[in-house]
């Protein structure tokens, strides 16, 4: 499987969302139990493993493709599934392509998927199944309410996630204040978000199934998720060892497998952050201000990065005075006056006193 096949396949999938012209040919297809065989693109591989049929080349529509279906041959469409170029078209792939397929229809699909990589869809005629294909990928559509129930079900999970990353993150803030934080509140708070994101990936394919079915989820999936990125970014920023290895952490957090995921000091080790032994975890790093810095008003980011790489720690810049700030350009008494103050009452906000603990 590659990065291109699975987005092909996510391409091909939006198209054939419920509420589509696609979809509701595929229907009428399944209801009328003839089956069919559709290629979604047309160019030259593809018409040299074609013989026989005929060449249309009209606009594409729900009614054409069921009528088109009723033959034995297959249907192909342009490569933006907007025209039907060739249609009872008999489908010659190369036979030592593998398949795992046992009906000829879909063996015809699997074979032609793998061999040229462009979508290929079957639909079963005696069990009204509907089969994408592309390349090594293989997807069987479900009905509408199986991906409403499943799609609530993962944004009931999201929000309870959510809730809990909600609260990992206040605590942060106050370890951050405190000069206090570990590489094991670091590493889980990253953790929290890493599932966020991988929840928010598997509902959002959801929601392209789904189509306009889908339209509510997709508000309450955005409503959930506002900000989560940017705020996985600023943590990643605050204490990764090596800070032009931001979009590399990234990427190695979000290429973590299952059991890495569960795996605290393989999440830490993203940043730099080795853990040889369980007391690593418990090591105290400082955060060098970019989300304490963030919450100040209208803060261009130009200057958070100038701040923080100039004083290196939140600790040193909250001991900053407003003359020291005021020698970063862009910086003005008024700025300044508006910097010290905002650190001060976030660290004020998180005393025993205010916060309980």
């Amino acid at each position: 499987m590659t990065s291109t096949e699975t987005e092909t396949m996510r391409r091909a999938l939006k198209a054939l969302a419920p509420g589509s012209e696609m979809r509701e040919g595929l229907e009428r297809i399944q209801h009328g139990h003839t089956g069919a065989l559709i290629v979604l693109g047309y160019n030259k591989e593809i018409e040299e493993l074609c013989s026989g049929g005929f060449e249309l080349d009209v606009e594409f529509s729900g009614a054409r493709l069921r009528e088109l279906s009723k033959m034995d041959g297959a249907v192909i469409l342009s490569s933006d599934y907007k025209r039907i170029r060739r249609a009872n078209v008999q489908l010659i792939p190369d036979a030592s392509v593998p398949t795992g397929e046992s009906g000829m229809r879909h063996r015809t699909a699997e074979r032609m998927a793998r061999q040229t990589g462009i979508p290929v869809i079957s639909v079963s005629a005696s069990m009204r199944v509907i089969t994408v294909y592309v390349g090594t990928l293989r997807r069987t559509l479900v009905e509408p309410e199986a991906l409403l129930s499943r799609a609530n079900l993962a944004l009931d999970t999201l929000d309870r996630y959510s809730q809990r990353l909600d609260e990992d993150l206040a605590a942060l803030t106050v370890l951050e204040q405190r000069d206090t934080v570990t590489v094991r509140d670091v590493s889980t708070t990253l953790q929290r978000m890493e599932m966020i994101r991988r929840i928010h990936t598997e509902i959002s394919g959801y929601l392209e199934e789904l189509g306009t079915e889908g339209r509510l989820l997709e508000l309450q999936l955005d409503d959930l998720v506002r900000g989560s990125a940017s705020e996985r970014a600023l943590v990643i920023r605050d204490y990764i060892r090596q800070p032009e290895r931001v979009s590399a952490a990234e990427a190695e957090l979000s290429a973590l497998d299952g059991e890495g995921m569960v795996d605290l000091a393989r999440i830490a080790s993203t940043i730099g952050r080795s853990i040889v032994d369980a007391s690593d975890f418990d090591r105290v790093v400082s955060p060098r201000g970019y989300r304490s810095l963030t919450m100040v008003p209208r803060l261009p980011w130009s200057i958070i990065e100038s701040l923080t790489k100039k004083w290196g720690s939140l600790t040193n810049l909250r001991e900053a005075t407003v003359e020291e700030l005021q020698t970063i350009e862009g910086i003005g008494p008024y700025r300044a006056s508006l910097i010290s103050n905002s650190l001060q009452r976030q660290h004020a906000a998180a005393s025993p006193e205010a916060v309980g603990w």
